[in-house]
């Protein structure tokens, strides 16, 4: 329990001063280039909408649980060789299931050129980070993408990773990072096949369900935790049962919805992809415009949450 302790820490820290270094391999990125290579295969053996939802589900599985186990052997074989090299490769796991800080850097990116009037570089720094069409957009849809951006994630990619590794440290043979990575797998197949057209309509459908139930719980949590910090969780809670219940996701809506009650800001509209327009719910009330102001205090607000619940973690292990 000791070694969780510093492993959960050091991950932390190094999440905070380092997060993802460019070019160094993550496991991500390899999970991606696995679902890239296991979908073509899968969709080109199954023709049919029912083979293809089977297909859809062994694709998660081999992702899900080959992540968990492949990060289980890993920290095994690095404890068999040495108890020192383990904590260090279990903290260097772990760090790379948080997003925290790529967050962080993702909307300074787009920020900065934004803020010395240079749009066209904001533009294309921000098509980078989202999916919806940037060549025309003016300062305050940027701003709203980047917020849109920073607060839909803030769940899944911090607090719902934290969140499976404090479970994982209830369940002593698994521990923080195998539970961490099976959901990074499951976040990484819902982005990349979890769509309803084609061609991932069948194959996906299992992987976006699954993602939206593993998520769901800690979404609420999380959305509880900003409403306490923010010192006003029944209002938060109110314009989040009001609002984000109309968003179709049952999670990025809440998420989005709990920053934007806590900023006074309204996040939703229309946003274009490829040139059709697609109608997003508004959350929250219009009481000020967003500001680059906004988006540093929703990051700030989630590194609050994300230190919040590594107290918890610590608690967790060192009652136990």
């Amino acid at each position: 329990m000791t070694n969780d302790i510093h492993v959960f820490i050091i991950a932390a820290i190094l999440d905070y001063l380092i997060g993802d270094p460019w070019g160094w391999p993550h496991p991500v990125q390899i999970m991606g280039l696995v679902i890239s290579r296991l979908s073509k295969i899968f969709l080109q053996l199954c023709q049919k909408s029912l083979t293809q939802r089977i297909a859809g589900i062994v694709l998660a599985m081999i992702l899900i649980i080959g992540s968990g186990g492949v990060g289980w052997l890993i920290i095994q074989m690095a404890r068999w060789l040495n108890p020192v090299l383990a904590i260090a490769v279990e903290s260097i796991m772990l760090a790379s299931c948080f997003a925290l800080r790529s967050l962080r850097k993702a909307a300074i990116d787009v920020l900065q050129p934004l803020i010395i009037g240079d749009l066209a570089a904001s533009r294309q720094t921000l098509s980078n980070y989202v999916g919806r069409d940037t060549d025309n957009l003016p300062e305050s849809e940027i701003l709203r993408a980047v917020l849109e951006t920073v607060t839909e994630n803030a769940t899944d990619g911090v607090m719902a990773p934290l969140f499976y590794a404090v479970v994982g440290i209830c369940i002593p043979i698994v521990g923080p990072v195998p539970l961490a990575l099976a959901y990074k797998a499951s976040s990484t197949l819902d982005s990349m096949v979890g769509y309803k057209e084609a061609p991932y309509k069948y194959l996906g459908w299992f992987s976006a369900r699954l993602e939206d139930y593993l998520t769901w719980f800690p979404c609420r949590l999380t959305v509880v935790t900003l409403g306490l910090l923010s010192g006003k969780p029944l209002d938060v809670w109110r314009i989040c049962r009001r609002d984000a219940i109309t968003d179709p996701s049952p999670n990025s809506g809440w998420s989005e919805c709990a920053y934007a009650a806590i900023l006074g800001v309204q996040m939703g509209g229309t946003n274009w992809y490829r040139g059709i327009a697609k109608q997003k719910p508004l959350l929250g009330d219009p009481i000020s415009p967003i500001t680059p102001r906004h988006i540093q205090t929703a990051l700030q607000l989630t590194r609050y949450c994300f230190l919040l619940w590594l107290g918890v973690a610590i608690a967790i292990l060192l009652i136990l």
